[in-house]
């Protein structure tokens, strides 16, 4: 059975008031804010019957509000990147600006990371609902979007939702930052990971997919089978994971099915993800550099955590003959 509360836990200038909601089952706890739909911890044993909180974030509101790289947050209107902070709908170009070298990235300069999202108590979790305005970031349509989390015994679920008043590309994940030994852990090199993919996109030095859908294997993105990741980081070119791992292929169905397992061995915790989404994206928190000051006054480093981010292929707006825009 799982228990579900709510507290105030601040407030924004010029937005209003911010909620703490609180999940509990017996084995896991899950806390969830207004602002920006952010999933702030997960809570969970190791094997040593130790509770350990596994999500990075802050340890107060204004952490949140300040926030520039997404810990934990629900991302739109479209996660990832859009090359060049353009694409054409119904023959009609828009120009979105762009906050990522020359694309636009996670929703633009206000996405719904920043926003206050309305919320209720839902069976075993909570639903947050959001109206996104026609012209919002550039987006066209006027969009309801919702998310709801609900918690399972050890299983967390996130749900999104949009309807759109015109046609306007959609790309919604979830961006939590993971390290099994626990948030305040330097790295995660003793970390195993798998991503059931055959095939992965290759990217520009922008991070944008280069058109080219290629198979994993014999590269170093090959983690169909569990990869301790600390050795295989010093083969990926550039600083680390940060691309598209292909879960389905044009033309598949989306259906819920497994797409990647995380295992710590020293504490004995196990994450698994399945999804209903075509693509992967694994980051390997290339882009923290000890600025950022987290829970209990830690320093966020370079892998020090990674991403798991469920959702459809970057740019696919502007990529469809291998995507699915």
């Amino acid at each position: 059975m799982t228990q579900v509360s709510r507290q105030q836990w601040g407030e924004v200038s010029g937005l209003g008031p911010v909620d703490l909601w609180v999940l509990r089952s017996p084995q896991v706890h899950v806390e969830v804010v207004t602002l920006g739909a952010v999933l702030r911890s997960v809570c969970c044993r190791g094997t040593d019957g130790q509770m350990e909180d596994v999500v990075l974030g802050y340890d107060d509101l204004e952490g949140y509000v300040s926030d520039k790289r997404y810990h934990g947050a629900t991302v739109g209107r479209v996660a990832n990147r859009i090359a060049k902070g353009r694409f054409v709908v119904e023959e009609k170009v828009y120009q979105l600006d762009v906050n990522n070298g020359p694309n636009a990235l996670h929703g633009g300069l206000k996405g719904f990371n920043k926003a206050i999202w309305l919320a209720t108590a839902v069976q075993g979790g909570v639903q947050l609902s959001l109206t996104s305005p026609d012209g919002d970031q550039g987006y066209p349509g006027e969009v309801q979007v919702s998310v709801v989390y609900t918690l399972q015994g050890e299983t967390l679920t996130v749900e999104f939702q949009a309807r759109s008043t015109k046609t306007t590309p959609i790309n919604l994940t979830n961006h939590s930052y993971f390290n099994l030994a626990g948030q305040g852990a330097a790295d995660i090199y003793d970390h195993q990971v798998s991503i059931a993919a055959q095939s992965y996109l290759p990217v520009d030095d922008t991070s944008i997919p280069t058109g080219e859908i290629r198979g994993v294997e014999g590269t170093p993105f090959d983690l169909r089978k569990p990869v301790l990741i600390g050795p295989r980081l010093k083969e990926v070119p550039g600083p680390g994971f940060d691309h598209n791992f292909c879960l389905l292929s044009p033309g598949d169905a989306w259906t819920e099915r497994h797409a990647a397992r995380v295992c710590h061995p020293a504490s004995g915790r196990v994450l698994e993800v399945s999804t209903s989404q075509p693509g992967i994206q694994f980051y390997t928190a290339n882009f923290l550099d000890g600025s950022i000051t987290g829970k209990g006054g830690v320093k966020y480093r370079k892998h020090s955590s990674l991403c798991l981010e469920t959702q459809n292929w970057p740019d696919a707006v502007n990529q469809r003959a291998v995507g699915f825009g």
